[in-house]
Parts: structure tokens; C-alpha cells; sequence
């Protein structure tokens, strides 16, 4: 594996964003940046048509590739930038792509209006089938957007984590308190939880002190999880966060002011679907910030 920040291009303000983040992470990190463009041959039918030729089409990837690269090295002259063209299914190429690098970047479109944000099939598929860490980026200039916290243009704010204690995974803890510790941002943790199952089988209300006691329970959980982390990274601010509440909420609501919201994926070993979890996928296309998405076993 080449230790590469990689990002998928496609000419599009996302994935023109996407760049611009991984080249502020490249810096972080003292790697180079990688753009990949998939390049889909054009069906013979279409190949035929002169205003849609394989050669026109070719030649109008290029550029786009081209011009990213260029202006990646513009704005940032301290970071090496190298490209590459590859031919074939952009998700299958793309996945591939991450296995090979230690970080695979994309662009998620904004959906404005919508209160959300679209990742399309073939960043779904990637997330789903890839084990190397994917970050997806939307653009800032959405329904005339300016920068601010959380925005793909302003890495200022926090690490947000979403932890869950019963089953804490070493890889996405591990990916957060790094780059909180890179960037000099706090991390922030949070842990949402539910009640005791048998108030849902009765339907019975929650007794208050019953719930300050199962909260200080979850809080106590929550930083003794997080204990080996804060002694190996003692330089990171650490702020925890532990609610009732559905954990997608929760994380999608931390995101409004967070530079990089991080999740766990489990590793699945089926090459069909694209199942990447309720929680993650509720944030890929909810969350404000970046997401990034750790697999882990």
C-alpha cells in the first residue's frame, strides 16, 4: 500500500472540495495527494456520434484531471500532487483505488432544500465495500453557503467521534484522537443510549431518578471506554457527550459545528450489497461536515 491521500474526480464542485480537504490533510499527515479519474469507455453506438466520440470524451477527462491537479498545486505549493486515469466502473475502480491508499476522498452533492445531502451509488458502494478509511466532503458553495464551521472550507472545529461502549473498536476511536491531535482540535465523543428494554415491553414512563442513575451509568462507560485513548494521546482535549437519544440524531446535530465527524463500519465480507449501517449511513447523508467512514472488524 502506497501511502497516498487519494481522491476521486469527476470536474464537480464536490469532488473539487474533496481535493481541497485532502490536500489540508496531506499537509497534516506529510503525505502527497493522489487524484484519480475514472474514465467510463463510451459505448460504440455513442462513440460514433462526432460531438460524443472515445477520443473527445477521453480528452474532456483529462482536462478535468489536469486542471484539479493544477490548481491543487496552486493553493497549496507545499503539498505534492500526482494524477492518474483509470478506466472501468467508477465504484469498482474507486474501491480499489482505497485499498491501495491511506485515505480515499470523495464528494457528497448537497441537496438543497432537502436538509440533506445525496451520496450517490457509487459513494455508497465504495464506503461499503472498501476496509481503508473513506472521508466524503460536500461542497460549500450549496444554496449560496459560505464558509463557516463544519464546512468543508473551514477545518476549525472539533473531531466529533460516535462511540458505542458496548463494542468500542479500536480503528475509528484510534482515526479520531489522530486527527484531532493533527489539526489541534478538540475531540469531541458522544454516546447516545436507551432506556431499559422492559419500559418499552410495559410502557412505562421513565422514572426520573432511574434515569439520572442509568445516565450516570452510560457516562461512567463512556470514559472508562475512552481511558487507554486520553493516556495514550494526553495532549488531546477531550469532551464527552452521553444522551438519550437516537445516535444518528445525535451525531448529525454535533456535525453543525464539527470540522470531521468519524464512524465505524463493520467490515462485511459479501461482495453484493451496499450495506454500510443505520447510523453511518443516516450521517453520511444528514451530516453538515465531513464524514469519515473507518471499517472495522
Amino acid at each position: 500500500m502506497s501511502r497516498t491521500i487519494t481522491v476521486g474526480i469527476d470536474g464537480s464542485a464536490e469532488s473539487r472540495a474533496a481535493a481541497e480537504w485532502a490536500a489540508r490533510e496531506a499537509r497534516l499527515r506529510g503525505l502527497p495527494v493522489k487524484l484519480v479519474q475514472v474514465w467510463q469507455p463510451v459505448p460504440e453506438p455513442m462513440a460514433e456520434a462526432p460531438l460524443l466520440g472515445a477520443d473527445t470524451h477521453q480528452h474532456w477527462t483529462e482536462r478535468i484531471l489536469r486542471e484539479a491537479a493544477d490548481a491543487l498545486r496552486s493553493g497549496h505549493p507545499g503539498v505534492e500532487v500526482g494524477v492518474e486515469q483509470l478506466t472501468g466502473q467508477p465504484a469498482e475502480v474507486l474501491a480499489a483505488a482505497a485499498g491501495q491508499a491511506e485515505l480515499l476522498v470523495l464528494g457528497s452533492r448537497g441537496l438543497s432544500g432537502l436538509g440533506g445531502f445525496l451520496v450517490g451509488s457509487v459513494g455508497q458502494s465504495v464506503v461499503a465495500h472498501s476496509e481503508r478509511p473513506v472521508v466524503l466532503v460536500r461542497s460549500a458553495e450549496q444554496a449560496g453557503e459560505g464558509p463557516g464551521p463544519g464546512a468543508a472550507g473551514d477545518p476549525a472545529g472539533p473531531v466529533v467521534l460516535g462511540l458505542d461502549v458496548k463494542a468500542p473498536d479500536a480503528a475509528p476511536v484510534e482515526f479520531a484522537f489522530e486527527a484531532a491531535e493533527r489539526a489541534s482540535v478538540p475531540l469531541r465523543v458522544v454516546h447516545a443510549w436507551n432506556p431499559p428494554s422492559y419500559y418499552y415491553s410495559y410502557g412505562m414512563a421513565m422514572d426520573p431518578e432511574v434515569t439520572t442513575t442509568v445516565a450516570k451509568s452510560h457516562a461512567a462507560a463512556l470514559e472508562e471506554a475512552l481511558r487507554p485513548w486520553r493516556l495514550k494521546h494526553p495532549g488531546v482535549e477531550v469532551v464527552t457527550q452521553s444522551r438519550w437519544i437516537s445516535p444518528s440524531l445525535l451525531l448529525i446535530e454535533a456535525s453543525r459545528d464539527a470540522s470531521l465527524v468519524v464512524v465505524g463500519r463493520r467490515v462485511r465480507r459479501s461482495p453484493l450489497g451496499t450495506h454500510i449501517g443505520t447510523v453511518a449511513h443516516a450521517v453520511l447523508h444528514h451530516a453538515v461536515a465531513p464524514v469519515a467512514v473507518v471499517a472495522h472488524g
